[in-house]
C-alpha cells in the first residue's frame, strides 16, 4: 500500500519540478523515487495480509492485499521502469519541455499496475487497469508532432475504450450473477448450488472479462491494435507500454482465474486454450514477415503474450503453484531483454533515424557493445539456452504438458520460428556493412552504456543460475 501512496505523492511533487528553469534534476529525482519505491515494495515480503498502520482497516484490506505474489509482480514492474529511465536521457538532452509530464504519467501508470497486481476486489482491478491505461493513451500520442504518434494514441484509445466497456460490462453481470466484488467470495458463490440456474450470466460476465482483459494483453485475436500503435508510439513509452503493461496484466489475469474463477473453468479454460493457439500462430507469423526492426517487437511481443495465455491453461490451484512461478520468472526475462532490446533500438533510432534491419547493419563494428547486448536480448526473447528466456518458456511448458501436451508441442514450433526473426537483427548487425552515413560510432553515455551490460548481466545470470528463483512465490 505504501508504494502506492509514495508513488502518488511524488508523481504529483514531479509535476512541480517541472516549473525549473532545467529539466536536468527530473531523471536523478525520479531514478531515486523509483530506487526508494522498489526497496519499500520488497520490505513486505513474507507479510502476508499486512498492509502497513497508516492502512491496516477491514475495509482497505477487502480491496487489496499484500502477500508475496503481489510484492513479486509489483517487483518486477519497478524494477523494469528503473532499468527503463537511463534511455530517456535523450528527452533530458534536447531540453523537451514535456519532461516533468512524461514521468508523472509513468509514475502513476505504476500505481495502476500495482493495483491490478494487488488486487483483492473486481472493482479495484477495474480502477487500476483505468489508471494505467489513460497514463498509457497519453504517453502513446506524446510526440504531437508526429502523425504517426496521433495515430497510434487515436487507435488505442478508441479501442481501448471498447475494450473497457466489454471488461465493465462483464464485471456487472458476473456481480449480477454472484452478488459481490470479493474474489473468494465470487469463487464461493459460482461452486454454490443455489446458484446454478444463474450460470448463464456467469459464463457471458467471465468470457466478457476475458475479452477485456485479452485486449489489454494484446491476445490474439484482440491485438490488432498492437503493430500500429506500438510502431508510433515513441520509442521509450513503447518498451514501457511493452512490458509493465503485459507483465500486469497477467498477473492480474492470472489472479482473476486462479482465485475468483476456478469453478467456472469449463468455459474459460477452453476459451484461452484457443487464444493460446491463434496468438501463438499469428504473433509469430506476423513478426516473421517484418522489415522493421520495431514492428517485428511488436508481433513478438504479441507471440510472447501467447506463450503466457500457455501458462495461464494451467493455471488452476493456488498462486504459488508452477503457472504462477513460471509466469512469475518469463514476465522477469521477457521485460529484461525487451527493455535491452528497445533501449538500443532506441539509441540506434535516435542518432541513425532508423527503425528497420538496415539502420542495425553494421552496428557490431562500430558499437560492439550496443550489439553484444541486442544479441543476448534476441536470443533470449528466442528462448535460447544460458538465457533467461530459455528457461522461462520451460518452466511454462513443464506446467502446461501435464494438461495438454499437444499446446507444448504447438509452442516449441512456434518458437523455432521465433528463431527466424530474432536472428535477422543478428545477422544484420555482424554480417552486413554499414550503410552510407552509418559508419561513425553511436554515442552512448556512461549511464546507458552501464544499464545496457547490466541487462545483458541479469539475462544471463536468469539462464545460467535459474534455480535461485524457484519457490519464490
Amino acid at each position: 500500500m505504501l508504494p502506492i501512496v509514495l508513488l502518488s505523492v511524488f508523481g504529483i511533487v514531479n509535476l512541480f519540478l517541472g516549473f525549473m528553469r532545467s529539466n536536468r534534476a527530473l531523471l536523478p529525482f525520479v531514478l531515486v523515487v523509483l530506487a526508494l519505491v522498489f526497496g519499500l515494495n520488497l520490505l513486505d515480503w513474507n507479510h502476508a495480509g499486512s498492509l502497513g498502520v497508516l492502512f491496516d482497516s477491514p475495509y482497505i484490506s477487502q480491496m487489496l492485499t499484500v502477500d508475496n505474489y503481489s510484492v513479486a509482480f509489483s517487483g518486477i514492474v519497478l524494477l523494469t521502469a528503473l532499468l527503463l529511465l537511463p534511455f530517456s536521457n535523450s528527452y533530458v538532452a534536447a531540453g523537451e519541455p514535456n519532461l516533468a509530464e512524461y514521468y508523472s504519467l509513468l509514475l502513476f501508470s505504476l500505481v495502476g499496475a500495482i493495483m491490478m497486481v494487488s488486487y483483492n476486489h473486481l472493482i479495484m482491478l477495474f480502477v487500476g487497469i483505468e489508471i494505467l491505461s489513460i497514463s498509457m493513451y497519453c504517453l502513446a500520442g506524446s510526440n504531437k508532432r508526429d502523425v504517426r504518434s496521433n495515430e497510434a494514441a487515436l487507435k488505442y484509445f478508441l479501442q481501448g475504450a471498447f475494450a473497457t466497456g466489454i471488461l465493465l460490462f462483464g464485471i456487472a453481470l458476473l456481480y449480477g450473477a454472484t452478488g459481490t466484488f470479493q474474489l473468494s467470495e465470487v469463487a464461493t458463490a459460482i461452486a454454490a448450488p443455489a446458484n446454478q440456474t444463474l450460470l448463464p450470466m456467469l459464463y457471458v460476465g467471465v468470457l466478457m472479462m476475458v475479452i477485456g482483459i485479452g485486449f489489454k494483453v494484446s491476445a490474439a485475436p484482440f491485438h490488432f491494435w498492437t503493430p500500429d500503435v506500438y510502431e508510433g508510439t515513441p520509442t521509450f513509452f513503447t518498451a514501457f507500454m511493452s512490458t509493465v503493461v503485459k507483465t500486469a496484466g497477467f498477473a492480474a489475469f492470472l489472479k482473476l482465474l486462479v482465485v475468483a474463477l476456478p469453478a467456472a473453468s469449463p468455459v474459460w479454460l477452453p476459451t484461452i486454450a484457443a487464444m493460446c493457439v491463434l496468438t501463438l500462430l499469428l504473433g509469430n507469423i506476423g513478426a516473421a514477415v517484418q522489415t522493421s526492426a520495431k514492428r517485428m517487437l511488436a508481433y513478438s511481443s504479441v507471440s510472447h503474450a501467447g506463450y503466457l495465455l500457455l501458462g495461464l491453461v494451467a493455471g488452476q490451484g493456488q498462486l504459488s503453484g508452477p503457472a504462477a512461478q513460471g509466469i512469475f520468472f518469463y514476465s522477469l526475462a521477457y521485460s529484461v531483454a525487451t527493455v535491452a532490446a528497445f533501449g538500443v533500438l532506441k539509441l540506434v533510432s535516435d542518432q541513425r533515424q532508423r527503425e528497420d534491419y538496415a539502420g542495425l547493419a553494421g552496428l557490431a563494428r562500430t558499437n560492439p557493445l550496443l550489439a553484444f547486448v541486442l544479441t543476448v536480448a534476441m536470443l533470449s526473447l528466442g528462448g535460447i539456452p544460458l538465457t533467461g528466456g530459455f528457461f522461462g518458456k520451460f518452466f511454462i511448458f513443464m506446467a502446461v504438458a501435464p494438461i495438454n501436451i499437444w499446446l507444448v508441442v504447438f509452442a516449441v514450433v512456434m518458437s523455432m520460428v521465433g528463431i527466424y526473426y530474432y536472428l535477422r537483427p543478428v545477422i544484420a548487425m555482424y554480417l552486413r556493412p554499414a550503410e552510407p552515413g552509418n559508419e561513425t560510432p553511436i554515442v552512448v553515455d556512461g549511464f546507458q552504456s552501464f544499464t545496457l551490460v547490466l541487462l545483458a548481466v541479469i539475462t544471463l545470470v536468469l539462464g545460467i543460475l535459474p534455480g535461485f528463483l524457484s519457490g519464490l512465490l
